[in-house]
């Protein structure tokens, strides 16, 4: 993590972004949402249909990678970063009433939706709970599956997340992500720019760095891949993207 990082400004330009991506999803971000980019990244239309329509409208994913979770029925999961809950009520999906599907996200109105969403469709095994993806509240050796949708690249401190991540997968555990990465290291100005960290960007690590960290905790990459189909859509972000090579994977691991 970088020292020059100021972290609690970048926490606090997070969630107010994405505070208004819970309640107000029909505004301009400098990233796509909906159930549109959802499908358009992979996801099928028969479990979507099976989603809270709320949770749709707010999903800000960048990657499809429920292939690589490879979620099976009673399996226990965690879904770091929930957002509005779409990735939760999918992995309850595959995950079926024996299994469990937790939910860990830091900001309060994304988690008072998705908590009014699961009561409402009567999901008694699923849960979201409020936390930091550095410091999962949960025991070592919990959950089968670790997944993740977009969120990664928006901690300052992503070793951590993955030593977190590690810790608390059991044995031969599963660890399915997409998120945003660059081909190139970006200059402290972007990196302290709050509006492109809150978007996605200014957060974002160089691919082998990240895989290196991934590897550094006892995780051994199965696959990583790019998602074409995902792209920003304001005209800042997409120069920042086109200029560093910013881009969207998905990428499976084992412990």
């Amino acid at each position: 993590m970088a020292n020059s990082l100021d972290v609690d400004k970048l926490e606090r330009a997070v969630k107010s972004v994405y505070q208004d991506v819970a309640a107000e999803p029909d505004e301009e971000y400098h990233f796509e949402m909906g159930r549109e980019l959802a499908e358009r990244l992979g996801y099928r239309p028969e479990h979507l249909d099976h989603v809270p329509v709320a949770a749709t409208e707010s999903f800000a994913g960048v990657g499809y990678h429920f292939d690589l979770a490879d979620i099976e029925e009673g399996d226990d999961v965690l879904d770091l970063g929930s957002g509005s809950g779409m990735d939760a009520f999918v992995a309850a999906l595959h995950a079926g009433a024996d299994g469990r599907v937790i939910g860990l996200e830091m900001t309060d109105k994304q988690l008072e939706k998705a908590r009014t969403l699961r009561d409402a469709a009567g999901l008694e095994h699923v849960s979201f709970e409020h936390g930091y993806i550095e410091d999962v509240p949960f025991d070592d050796g919990t959950f089968d599956v670790v997944i993740s949708n977009g969120v990664i690249n928006l901690s300052p401190d992503k070793p951590r997340v993955f030593e977190e991540a590690s810790r608390v997968l059991a044995p031969g555990g599963r660890l399915a992500i997409s998120d945003i990465i660059s081909e190139e290291e970006m200059p402290e100005s972007i990196k302290n720019d709050e509006d492109l960290w809150a978007a996605c960007i200014g957060g974002a690590q160089q691919i082998d760095r990240y895989t290196t960290a991934i590897e550094a905790v006892g995780f051994s990459v199965t696959e990583v891949r790019e998602n074409t189909q995902y792209e920003f859509v304001s005209e800042r972000a997409a120069n920042a993207c086109e200029k560093y090579g910013v881009k969207s994977i998905s990428l499976g691991a084992t412990t």
